[in-house]
């Protein structure tokens, strides 16, 4: 068929449908291996509980993708705006001025890009940012990660109808969901490699930000402290898991009083040097003078500190055993629990029945109710009602785990918020593969090349 470089839309159809009755014997192999996993996709999802009908709409769906790709009308959809970009081109000379050939072969790598690419990030490994020091040392804020959806088991999507590339938000919007929600599967997983295990750094979607898919709220990353099954208690700032002192990363912070000498000792220039040096990235002014500053400070940095010239004392910030915080969870005055001083609380495990009274209700109501889908589940004159019927004790159907940051007195984590469903987990931190300092003071110093490729622990 001779090319034209004038684009029309029945001319450039014609060009790329391909009838079933050209397909070769690789890509039928390739249709074929392509839709049996979608029918074991299928099954899982029945097993778990879906209905035929959106089970069986949702085999049609991964299957109609690979059959598009092949027939090439997934590529004639992009191409009028495919051509819009290279003419573009075209008119500085980068490319010569588009035809249909070259059209499709930008289409078809477009859309071969974007299948791999959702495969692999919804079923195998994904690419993760962090955005907050809730883990400093341990991770910093710029590090780039891989996570592995298969070491635990990879969740099969539970909102399938999404915009590729994007997690919750469109790409240039600050809102728009990205998602459709009339098509929901149920939670299932695929067999797992391991167990989380305690201390291993685990990616999950937030439990709360209620009125998303529980797949599409946003990502937290946080060290597993305590796995289904385990009780957790945080005495002066140091956790204990079922009555044994759990071992504390190597690079864990805490917040401390930090009072310098006043006199005339530190200019702006020495005093920031001196902070990057100790490679302290956060701290504020207190309110006790002019040289007063509560700095997250490893256990390391601390001692170092203390014999640091110009520095008059270190002091910790720990709250004081039998403080109320209001905002700790379980947010209930009978527990006088605090950032530094909470539990013992036991981490549901499926199959654990608890007895209800009303002060377990504030501490396992809401794993109940929403977690474990249970929407009626409410205590009335210290009574326990679920679907009508009167309760005094409750089944769990998951797991639950307790996250913590490393950054233990700077990290929104399960002392504020309790637990995370064993539903809510994505994945496994594998490793760093680039790490980006923006407020590094040279422009060829912002990339920390001693954490490319680095391990996480």
């Amino acid at each position: 068929m001779s090319q034209t470089k004038d684009f029309n839309l029945k001319s450039t159809f014609d060009f790329y449908y391909k009838s079933p009755k050209q397909f070769t014997k690789k890509q039928w192999m390739i249709i074929a291996l392509w839709c049996f996993g979608n029918l074991l996709i299928m099954f899982f999802y029945l097993n778990a509980g879906a209905s035929v009908g959106i089970a069986l709409l949702n085999f049609i769906y991964g299957c109609s993708l690979i059959w598009l790709y092949f027939t090439r009308i997934l590529a004639f959809i992009v191409s009028p705006v495919i051509y819009a970009v290279l003419y573009i081109l075209s008119l500085v000379r980068i490319v010569d001025k588009p035809g249909n050939d070259m059209v499709y072969e930008w289409g078809d790598a477009l859309w071969f890009a974007t299948l791999a690419a959702t495969v692999i990030r919804s079923y195998f490994i994904e690419a993760y940012t962090i955005p907050t020091s809730s883990m400093e040392k341990s991770l910093l804020v710029g590090d780039f990660l891989f996570v592995s959806k298969f070491h635990y088991g990879t969740r099969l999507p539970v909102t399938p109808l999404s915009f590729p590339f994007s997690h919750n938000i469109l790409p240039l919007t600050d809102s728009t969901p990205s998602f459709l929600t009339w098509m929901q599967m149920p939670y299932k997983r695929l067999p797992s490699l391991q167990h989380i295990k305690n201390n291993d750094v685990v990616v999950f979607n937030y439990p709360f930000e209620d009125g998303k898919p529980f797949d599409k709220k946003e990502n937290y990353i946080k060290r597993c402290l305590a796995i289904a099954g385990d009780s957790i208690q945080v005495i002066e700032g140091q956790v204990y898991i079922n009555g044994h002192l759990a071992d504390n990363p190597e690079n864990m912070q805490y917040k401390y009083y930090v009072k310098f000498d006043d006199t005339g000792y530190w200019n702006d220039k020495k005093f920031q040097a001196m902070l990057r040096s100790y490679d302290i990235t956060e701290g504020e002014p207190l309110p006790h003078g002019n040289l007063d500053f509560g700095l997250y400070l490893t256990y390391k940095n601390k001692l170092k500190m203390e014999q640091q010239a110009g520095v008059i004392k270190v002091d910790s910030m720990f709250s004081d055993y039998g403080t109320y915080q209001e905002y700790i969870f379980p947010h209930n005055p009978f527990y006088k629990w605090s950032v530094d001083f909470f539990g013992p609380l036991y981490v549901p495990k499926a199959g654990d029945a608890v007895m209800l009274n009303p002060n377990i209700y504030s501490i396992y109501e809401r794993a109940i109710r929403v977690y474990e889908n249970n929407p009626d589940f409410k205590m009335q004159d210290d009574k326990f009602y679920l679907d009508g019927k009167e309760i005094t004790s409750y089944t769990f159907k998951y797991n639950y785990y307790f996250m913590m940051g490393d950054n233990r007195h700077n990290s929104l984590d399960g002392r504020f918020w309790g637990f995370v469903p064993e539903t809510n987990i994505v994945g496994k931190a594998l490793f760093v593969w680039m790490s980006w300092d923006k407020n590094a003071p040279k422009f060829w110093q912002r990339v920390r090349w001693n954490r490319v490729f680095t391990g996480i622990h």
